[in-house]
């Protein structure tokens, strides 16, 4: 009997979304404004999303961070997060008060 080859949705969702044509790597850059500049250029430049440029940016950057849960090291959330903060800022969006 053949082995089950794993499912990886997540990361094919990641690499070919139907929504953005996100920039190879992008999620692995080090600084948050270029993320950010990217995610938003894409979400701007699709005509297959089916919400705001902001929501759709916003989304793929969540489910990225969300799909790697635990397994994400601080540093790269602390980046990733700071992505978060250069988009509201990009869309002219409220910054999001810490608590």
């Amino acid at each position: 009997m053949a082995k089950k080859k794993p499912k990886r949705w997540s990361r094919d969702v990641t690499r070919s979304s139907n929504a953005l044509d996100l920039e190879p790597g992008v999620f692995s850059w080090d600084d948050p404004k270029r993320i950010a500049l990217s995610l938003k250029g894409s979400a701007d430049d699709s005509d297959r999303r089916k919400t705001t440029p902001f929501a759709s940016a916003m989304s793929m950057l969540n489910f990225y961070i969300n799909r790697a849960g635990k397994k994400l090291p601080p540093a790269r959330r602390k980046i990733l997060e700071g992505a978060k903060e250069e988009l509201r800022e990009l869309y002219g969006k409220p910054r999001r008060q810490r608590s």
